[in-house]
C-alpha cells in the first residue's frame, strides 16, 4: 500500500462508525475460505499482472505536474472507496494481519476487502457474501426493512436515497451523512491536489473542470464540473474523478462509489471513431420499439475519446478492471449535453490478447472461432458505451417524473449493462447498413460478441455485467442465436437467429426499462440469467485463462 493513501486512511473520521459494515472477524475466522472447492490461490492465479507502461513521452513538463497530482488524487479515491466497500476495514484488515496468512492479507488489498471479486463476492476471511449495502447502509439492514422506512418517513426519502449520503442509524431512525461530511478528511486532500493541478495547467478547459470538481467535493453538488468535464477540449489529459458508479451499492442501486481514471488521449484514434457519435440521434430512431418509447430528450454531443490510461483509483482498483466507461451519469447532464464514452487501449488490448483470443477456441466451432477480431471487441466496446446514451433515462410513472435508475433500484444496472451490450451490437448491425462498417463482417461481430459474453460471465452472474452476460446468453440461445455441436463440444452460430434474437431481447428490455418494471426485471433476470451444463462446462474448461487483468501502472511520470 502506497504511504500517502495509508495517511488518508488513517485519519478516516470517525462518523462512520454508526454505519458499522461487518465486524472485524476473529483471528483465523476463516470459515468461507476453506470452504469444499474453494482455493483462493487458485483465485489469484485468474488474475494476469499485466506491467503497464504507457507512452508519456509526449506531455509537457508543465503536463507531467498535472498528471502526477492527478495521480495522487486518485489515491484519495481508493482511500474512500476501502470505507464505502466496508466501514470496518481497518479492524478487518488489522485481523488478518494478525493471523499472519500474507495470501489473504494480499488477496485483501487487492480486492479493498475480504471478498472475492470472481467468485460472486464470497468471503476469503469470515463468513458468507459481501453485504448488499457495502459501507453505504449499516450492515443488518435489509432492502426490505430500508423500503418500508421509506414508505413510513417520506419526507426523509431524498436524503436517505441521494447518491451522495451514507446511510447510518441514529437510535430507531435512518440517518443520512453527506459524503462530504463522511469523508471530510479524504475530499479535503483531494481537493487541495485538484486545486493544485488547476493552477498549473495552461489549458482553461481543464483548469475550469478541476476547480468545479474541487467545490464539488466539498458541497456535494457535482453538476456544473460533470459539464465542465463533457467541454474538456485540446488537452491530451482525460480525467474523471468523484463519486460515479453505483455498482458497490447492491441493497439499493442509488450510493455513489469514487473513483478515478486518469487517461492520457490518442487523438488520432478518437477522431477515427468520432465519427459514429453523429448517428445517435439515428440509433434512437431505429430502435425496434414503438415510436412513443423513442427517447429523444437526452442530449447527443457524446464525445468520443480513445486514451490509454496510466492510473486508476477507487472503484477502478479492485475487482474486473473497466476497458471503458461512458460519463456522467446524472440524467440532468445527459439530457443537456449526453455523455462520454473513452475507450481504454491499454487496458482493452491486453484483455483481448490475454483472454479474449485465448477463449475463441473453447467457445466456438474451429471455423467461427477464427472470426472473433480485436477490432470488433473495440466497436462492441465503444457501441455498448454509446448505447447507455440511448432508450428510456427520465421516465414519467403514475404522473411523476422519475429515472429508470431510481425505481429499478438494485435491478437497474444488471439491466443496463445487458441493454448496452445488446443495443450496441444493433447499432453496430446499424451501421452496416449505413455502409459506415462492411456488412460482410457480420459474422466476425457475432462471433466476437458471443465469446465476449463467455468473458463476462466469468466474472460471475452476481456482478452486473456477469449477470446480464448470463441472461443474453439464455434468452438468446433459447431463440436459436446458437446451438450446442455435441461432436465438436463448442457453440455454432446461425447468423440470421442471432439477428433476429438481438432485436427481440433488446425490444423486451427497453420495455422493461420504460415501464419501470421492478418486479417484471427480477422475473426476467430469474428466468434468463441461468447457465447451462454446456456453459458450465465450456467455463470449466478455460481454467488455464485468466479471467481479468491487474494492471501495474507507474507511480508518477
Amino acid at each position: 500500500m502506497r504511504k500517502s493513501v495509508l495517511a488518508a486512511l488513517l485519519l478516516a473520521p470517525m462518523i462512520l462508525a454508526g454505519a458499522a459494515c461487518n465486524q472485524a472477524p476473529s483471528a483465523g475466522n476463516d470459515t468461507a475460505a476453506a470452504a469444499e472447492g474453494y482455493d483462493l490461490a487458485a483465485q489469484k492465479t485468474k488474475l494476469a499482472v499485466i506491467d503497464m507502461k504507457p507512452d508519456v513521452s509526449f506531455l509537457t513538463a508543465e503536463e507531467r505536474q498535472v498528471v502526477n497530482l492527478l495521480i495522487q488524487a486518485s489515491d484519495v479515491m481508493s482511500a474512500i472507496y476501502r470505507k464505502q466497500r466496508d466501514a470496518n476495514w481497518q479492524a478487518t484488515r488489522a485481523a488478518i494481519a494478525k493471523d499472519g496468512d500474507a495470501l489473504k492479507l494480499e488477496m485483501y488489498d487487492r480486492y479493498f476487502g475480504p471478498w472475492d471479486e470472481l467468485a460472486d463476492k464470497r468471503a476469503f476471511w469470515g463468513e458468507g457474501t459481501m453485504p448488499e449495502g457495502a459501507g453505504f447502509y449499516p450492515a443488518d439492514l435489509t432492502r426490505e426493512a430500508f423500503d418500508d422506512y421509506l414508505a413510513k418517513n417520506p419526507g426523509e426519502k431524498t436524503a436517505l436515497t441521494s447518491p451522495y449520503t451514507v446511510v447510518v442509524r441514529d437510535g430507531a431512525k435512518l440517518k443520512a451523512i453527506p459524503y462530504s461530511v463522511a469523508y471530510k478528511t479524504e475530499l479535503t486532500q483531494a481537493a487541495k491536489l485538484l486545486e493544485q493541478a488547476a493552477a498549473i495547467t495552461a489549458n482553461p478547459s481543464l483548469r475550469k473542470f478541476l476547480s468545479l470538481r474541487a467545490k464539488a467535493f466539498l458541497t456535494d453538488d457535482y453538476f456544473e464540473s460533470e459539464l465542465a468535464w463533457m467541454d474538456l477540449k485540446d488537452t491530451p489529459i482525460e480525467v474523471a474523478i468523484g463519486p460515479y458508479e453505483v455498482y458497490t451499492d447492491r441493497l439499493h442501486g442509488q450510493k455513489t462509489a469514487f473513483e478515478s481514471f486518469v487517461t492520457l488521449k490518442d487523438p488520432e484514434e478518437s477522431a477515427a471513431l468520432d465519427k459514429y457519435k453523429r448517428y445517435l440521434r439515428d440509433m434512437e430512431a431505429n430502435l425496434p420499439i414503438d415510436e412513443k418509447l423513442k427517447n429523444f430528450q437526452r442530449g447527443f454531443e457524446s464525445p468520443i475519446a480513445v486514451a490509454e490510461q496510466i492510473r486508476g483509483g477507487g472503484d477502478n482498483v479492485p475487482g474486473v478492471q473497466t476497458i471503458a466507461f461512458n460519463l456522467p451519469n446524472d440524467e440532468r447532464v445527459r439530457e443537456a449535453k449526453g455523455a462520454k464514452k473513452v475507450i481504454l487501449s491499454n487496458v482493452l488490448g491486453a484483455k483481448y490478447d490475454r483472454i479474449l483470443s485465448p477463449m475463441a477456441p473453447l467457445v466456438l466451432v474451429p471455423d467461427q472461432a477464427k472470426l472473433v477480431a480485436k477490432k470488433y471487441m473495440q466497436l462492441e466496446t465503444l457501441f455498448h458505451e454509446l448505447s447507455h446514451s440511448l432508450g428510456p433515462g427520465t421516465i414519467t410513472l403514475g404522473g411523476k417524473k422519475t429515472t429508470v435508475s431510481e425505481v429499478l433500484k438494485d435491478q437497474a444496472s444488471g439491466l443496463e449493462e445487458a441493454k448496452a451490450d445488446v443495443m450496441g451490437a444493433w447499432n453496430i448491425l446499424f451501421m452496416m447498413q449505413k455502409g459506415e462498417l462492411p456488412a460482410a463482417e457480420k459474422s466476425q461481430l457475432f462471433a466476437t460478441y458471443l465469446a465476449g459474453t463467455f468473458r463476462a460471465m466469468r466474472f460471475g452472474i452476481e456482478e452486473a455485467h456477469g449477470q446480464g452476460a448470463a441472461m443474453q446468453y439464455g434468452y438468446m440461445k433459447a431463440r436459436g442465436a446458437f446451438a450446442w455441436d455435441a461432436k465438436a463440444g463448442r457453440y455454432r452460430i446461425d447468423d440470421a437467429k442471432f439477428e433476429v434474437a438481438l432485436r427481440d431481447l433488446l425490444r423486451e428490455m427497453i420495455v422493461l426499462q420504460h415501464n419501470g418494471d421492478y418486479a417484471g426485471v427480477k422475473a426476467f433476470m430469474a428466468k434468463w440469467a441461468v447457465l447451462d451444463d454446456n456453459a458450465k462446462s465450456v467455463i470449466a474448461s478455460m481454467g488455464a485463462i485468466p479471467v481479468d487483468i491487474r494492471p501495474v501502472y507507474p507511480d508518477k511520470v
